[in-house]
């Protein structure tokens, strides 16, 4: 019998990453934001090596399927680039990406800015809006803080 594979959660600074995963990275990245998004804008920008930025994801078998990215920004953590590979969407993967992040970011506030139709999601970990709608890129979005860390719903 072969064992059944399972979802490996990784955590990886930018000099951190071999070749071969941050290629994996960005081409997910660009594949849904740029491609299936249909938005051009320069996903690659410039964040991704500061040396506070830590990268997350989860893979099967050497494939990612998810994955999220922490800046560090002056006041707070900043959670962004949340994406879920088309053939794994619906399997929870984002939520548990997120819950890790949240257990890396530990006490400091973290802030993200939301695709609007995916405010409840993020609410489930404590994310609560903090300004108005704006349109980036064609798509709503609306920034959301999470200051007083508090367990998923």
């Amino acid at each position: 019998m072969h064992p059944v594979p399972h979802d490996e959660f990784r955590v990886a600074s930018f000099r951190d990453l071999d070749t071969t995963t941050l290629y994996a990275i960005l081409k997910l990245r660009v594949d849904v934001f740029v491609v299936e998004q249909e938005c051009p804008y320069p996903e690659l920008d410039g964040r991704d090596i500061e040396p506070g930025t830590r990268h997350l994801w989860v893979e099967k078998d050497g494939d990612i399927r998810a994955y999220l990215r922490i800046l560090r920004d002056e006041h707070a953590e900043r959670i962004g680039r949340v994406i879920t590979v088309k053939q794994a969407r619906g399997e929870g993967l984002a939520g548990r990406l997120m819950a890790q992040a949240l257990d890396v970011i530990g006490n400091r506030p973290s802030v993200l800015d939301a695709q609007a139709h995916l405010t409840g999601f993020y609410g489930k970990f404590g994310f609560e809006e903090a300004g108005p709608a704006y349109l980036e890129d064609g798509i709503p979005h609306i920034p959301m803080i999470r200051a007083e860390p508090r367990p998923a719903r």
